[in-house]
């Protein structure tokens, strides 16, 4: 089947208007949100319902066309990205961005793949219950791909990522059948547990498109603290401390570096609050069913004597949600402050916390004695382990020969995580950036498990190709 018959037969099934053939309604599809990554493809079809995604990948299995499911296009590996050779079609889940159901009495929500993550909190929260996942790009992001790259986000230290907040899931597999998996069940110990296949696979094994996800209650009460720290062993420490005082109610745990924060104060504008200099800071959060008042003088309570035994060098607690706001603005907005900067060499990795501050002080001597000048980007979620150990340019240095240099980059950075026992990839995913270095860490007989997977589901190679494996 040639080009034109296939989009003749695309729009049979999804009408003209969501079919985009030409350059610039393509254009914001075909390139990733860094900008690294840019392809070109047959068409954008939109389906709306999941029986138009079917459809849609019928007509393409039996074309023989590549397919890329692609969802917000926030991915910051090329994950949704086609490539260049023109062949394949871009499926986008935009449209398909229903609340199918809430079920309070069974704290689940079910929705399609093309919600914004955020319209899924707030749909959440209009029925008195939270759906914790949150991250950066929340306000852009879908569902979908928040599963398919089992995003993790801010809160994973009290609720877990993705795939632990998923309870079932519905799939077009790459034959165009429908698997329908939407259970909210807690308990099903029936064989095979095959929505873990489509978690994280970005896309390469089948699309997902609905899904039932766990709810939890609305906590009523909220405390949040900025502090200012000597180094990641602190923050390790605190975590232990914080989590021996305060329990499941401590719901985050961020640390951000000094050059993070000031990336921010240089790019991002608005009425950031005063904080101390430090080379080092911390956010934490609580959350929970009470009083927030008294949750708040508890969290005040802890910190003075942690600021007593110098442990912490100063503090600042929000005394409102507005005030909260802005203490996650800052932590929020540093992916967008290095982005404003100028291209990066980004690495989303973890480790086991215990061996966090040996990482940063390692990595950190290695970079700068291999790449004079190189400004280290430090952020992330220090309560699982999950650093995004970020470098800059030097400030005088070519931007083509900083990028060139990013296999050295790449190798002291991943060769250090994988003698630590920690993960080159924590919650972004592989997509095309991380092929070659999957490939360097994960044993032969694991990467021809994945193989097998891939042949059993997609023996044409048809879905997402390119990308992971």
């Amino acid at each position: 089947m040639d080009n034109a018959r296939l989009i003749s037969e695309f729009v049979e099934v999804v009408g003209e208007a969501n079919v985009l053939v030409a350059a610039d309604a393509m254009a914001g599809h075909l390139v990733d949100w860094r900008g690294r990554y840019r392809g070109t493809a047959v068409c954008v079809v939109r389906p709306a319902t999941t029986a138009a995604v079917s459809a849609v990948v019928r007509l393409c299995a039996q074309a023989g066309v590549a397919m890329v499911p692609q969802g917000g296009n926030t991915s910051l590996c090329g994950a949704a990205t086609p490539a260049t050779d023109g062949r394949s079609v871009v499926i986008s889940l935009a449209l398909l961005n229903r609340v199918r159901a809430i079920d309070a009495a069974n704290n689940t929500i079910t929705v399609e793949a093309g919600c914004l993550l955020q319209r899924v909190q707030e749909a959440a929260a209009a029925a008195g219950r939270l759906f914790p996942l949150s991250l950066a790009a929340e306000g852009s992001c879908q569902i979908g791909g928040n599963l398919s790259t089992n995003a993790g986000g801010v809160q994973v230290l009290r609720y877990g990522n993705a795939r632990e907040l998923t309870l079932g899931l519905e799939v077009v597999l790459p034959s165009g059948e429908i698997w329908d998996g939407l259970r909210g069940l807690r308990k099903d110990n029936t064989g095979y547990d095959l929505k873990h296949l489509f978690i994280g696979a970005e896309g390469t094994l089948g699309i997902i498109t609905a899904a039932v996800l766990r709810l939890f209650p609305w906590p009523r009460a909220r405390a949040t603290a900025w502090l200012a720290i000597a180094a990641p062993v602190t923050a390790v420490c605190l975590l232990g401390a914080l989590q021996d005082r305060f329990g499941p109610a401590l719901t985050a745990c961020e640390l951000v570096s000094e050059v993070a924060l000031g990336l921010v104060h240089k790019h991002i504008p608005g009425r950031h609050p005063v904080l101390a200099d430090s080379p080092w800071h911390l956010l934490v959060e609580l959350s929970a069913g009470g009083d927030e008042l008294v949750l708040r003088e508890a969290l005040a309570s802890f910190l003075a004597s942690m600021i007593d035994d110098r442990t912490v060098a100063d503090a600042v607690l929000a005394q409102s949600g507005e005030q909260a706001r802005r203490l996650w603005t800052l932590r929020e907005s540093i992916g967008e402050a290095q982005r404003i900067e100028g291209p990066s060499i980004k690495h989303d990795v973890s480790l086991p916390i215990s061996r966090l501050p040996e990482f940063v002080e390692r990595a950190d001597r290695a970079l700068v004695e291999a790449c004079p000048g190189i400004r280290i980007v430090t952020f992330g979620h220090v309560g699982d382990g999950n650093l995004h150990y970020n470098q800059s340019r030097p400030a005088i240095a070519d931007q083509a020969a900083f990028l060139a240099a990013q296999p050295q980059v790449d190798r002291v950075v991943h060769d250090l995580v994988h003698e630590l026992g920690g993960s080159i990839s924590a919650e972004h995913g592989i997509g095309q950036l991380k092929r070659a270095e999957l490939l360097r860490y994960r044993t032969p007989l694991e990467i021809g498990m994945m193989r097998a997977v891939k042949l059993a589901l997609d023996p044409c190679g048809l879905m997402n190709p390119g990308k992971l494996l």
